[in-house]
């Protein structure tokens, strides 16, 4: 019963880092309604600016503040790149339809790719932030040796929870929030009662940038800052399936639902199989999910004339 329940814990926690980067989806979708291919080179971009300042200034400063230092590199970087996005790509677009937005970000994020590189190499960079790597022992009361727990993993859940708990709030207390959700609704409507589009979208932007930066970081801790972490957000989209693409709190649940499944299915489904499960589990469980409930647990029912 201790290894299943280590099992399932493990498989939550790493759920959260599915959400990070789920969130950043998320937030674009509900403030603009499309869907943002270039989340994941976005992680990849801000995680390699991060990298590769705090390495560069590690030479001259102590640590803290080249983890400082490099933190707010990369904020800088995101922030520039939603400028540039917005300027560039999203008014140019404005009116335009979902589709014609989703095409544009693909583009986008092989730009980003590419540039992302070419800028800051493509190494596999190992990212030091303080985190102890030691496992955390705990509930040694209730079984012999206790449960073994990912330290990584625990900062990733409290980081989550932090900002699900301030997005919530802006997009639903604040005026800002309140007008990104009316320019998702209706781009003209919204520009008619005097909503700037160019603003709230790089508003909405450099969030997600600086998301991708939280998830980046962490994810990075785990495997390091390397060009496969974009396929590795590509896993965010059956935790969007899940949660529903329009909800916050649902980005959170898709992804321990996805995480705890995954992991389960790998320790005690994989050695039947042959192993490997991990790699489609949570896209099996996605196209399932649409079937019966494809708005997501949490997702808003859309009822159109066609």
């Amino acid at each position: 019963m201790g290894f299943f329940i280590e099992v399932l814990i493990g498989g939550l926690l790493s759920g959260v880092l599915y959400s990070l980067v789920a969130l950043g989806f998320v937030v674009i979708f509900k403030a603009s309604g499309v869907l943002n291919f270039a989340q994941g080179s976005m992680v990849l971009l801000a995680g390699l600016a991060f990298v590769r300042a705090q390495a560069f200034l590690g030479e001259t400063f102590p640590f803290w503040i080249s983890v400082a230092g490099g933190l707010a590199f990369a904020v800088a970087i995101m922030v520039i790149v939603a400028w540039l996005v917005e300027k560039f790509v999203l008014t140019r677009l404005i009116n335009q339809s979902s589709l014609s937005l989703f095409m544009a970000t693909i583009g986008l994020a092989f730009v980003i790719d590419e540039l992302s590189q070419i800028a800051f190499g493509s190494e596999v960079y190992a990212v030091k932030i303080g985190i102890p790597r030691e496992p955390i022992i705990v509930l040694t009361g209730l079984f012999d040796g206790g449960v073994l727990l990912n330290s990584v993993d625990l900062w990733a859940a409290i980081i989550a929870a932090c900002l699900v708990l301030i997005l919530v709030v802006f997009f639903q207390k604040t005026g800002t929030g309140l007008a990104l959700r009316a320019v998702a609704d209706d781009h003209a409507a919204a520009q008619s009662v005097g909503i700037p589009i160019p603003w709230t979208w790089l508003i909405i932007w450099s969030v997600a940038g600086l998301i991708a930066l939280a998830a980046a970081v962490l994810w990075g801790t785990k495997v390091g800052i390397q060009y496969s972490i974009v396929f590795l957000a590509m896993k965010a989209l059956p935790v969007l399936i899940l949660g529903g693409f329009t909800s916050i709190p649902g980005a959170i649940v898709g992804g321990l639902l996805i995480g705890a499944g995954e992991k389960l299915a790998e320790v005690f489904i994989g050695s039947m199989i042959g192993g490997g499960i991990e790699y489609w589990f949570a896209y099996v469980v996605a196209l399932i999910f649409l079937m019966i409930w494809p708005q997501g647990l949490f997702g808003e029912r859309l009822i159109e004339r066609i």
